[in-house]
Order: C-alpha cells, then sequence, then structure tokens
C-alpha cells in the first residue's frame, strides 16, 4: 500500500482507476456510522467526479448528499477481482468533496457523459461531487 497522487500512480493503477466502471464511495452518516454506496465516476482534471443523477420519485435532497454536507470527507475505491488472486488490485482516494453545480462545471460533466451512455442521453442534474484527492493509495498482487 503507498501514497500518491493521481499524477504518481504507476500506470496499472491510473488505468483501474480511470477504466473502472463503478467505484464504492465511503463516507460518515449523521450518527457517524459508516456507509459505502456504488457511485459512477469520472476523472477530469486532479479531482474524482461523480453526479446525483436522476432518481424515480425522489423529492427530497438525497442523503449522501445531506451527509457530505455535514462532513465532506470521503474515500472511493475501485477494485478489480478474479477468482485467479494474482490479479486482485485497489485504487483508493482519500480526500474531501464539494458539491458542485453541473452548470459551474461542464468539463465533469462531458466526462462523466464521455464515460456512460446514460448520461449522454440524459445530463445528470446534479449536485456534482467533487473529490479532491489528499491521499492514494494502491495495492496489487502482481505488481505490489
Amino acid at each position: 500500500m503507498s501514497g500518491d497522487t493521481l499524477e504518481e500512480l504507476p500506470g496499472w493503477a491510473h488505468e483501474l482507476l480511470a477504466e473502472g466502471r463503478v467505484a464504492r464511495l465511503g463516507f460518515l452518516d449523521e450518527h457517524d456510522r459508516p456507509r459505502v454506496l456504488p457511485v459512477t465516476y469520472a476523472i477530469h482534471g486532479e479531482a474524482i467526479w461523480s453526479a446525483i443523477d436522476s432518481k424515480p420519485k425522489q423529492s427530497a435532497e438525497p442523503a449522501r448528499v445531506r451527509r457530505l454536507r455535514r462532513r465532506p470527507e470521503a474515500a472511493l475505491t475501485v477494485d478489480r477481482y478474479s477468482d485467479d488472486w494474482s490479479e486482485l488490485a485497489w485504487v483508493q482516494v482519500l480526500g474531501r468533496i464539494e458539491l458542485i453545480g453541473v452548470s459551474q462545471a461542464p468539463g465533469a460533466v462531458d466526462a462523466l457523459a464521455a464515460k456512460y451512455a446514460d448520461y449522454r442521453s440524459e445530463r445528470p442534474p446534479g449536485p456534482l461531487l467533487r473529490l479532491t484527492p489528499d491521499r492514494v493509495l494502491r495495492w496489487s498482487a502482481s505488481s505490489g
């Protein structure tokens, strides 16, 4: 396990982070209990971006947004699992989350749309979650 920045990641770790289809976003709830949610994400600039997309019957602010407003710290983990354990690997980005309107970060929305077809046909209403890395950890069974 090593502490890097996004720019310092070795090739395999950057590729895993850039090409992963789903990540797990970990944060604390209003009672300081850990929560982990699967999220879509994209790298744009020096941050990891995720979006709150349209949800059926959603009228109130999503719980993850309320929780991240209260305590804007999170860990985002992307992993590769295989029954061949020599192929196991993960990258974890630790940092602060900022909630940003979609109109304030059109490049981030474009990065998400380039990665996910659903965002090309229906842009997320937001807000966007910008994870600014403080530390990036990584591990691989074969590449260390």
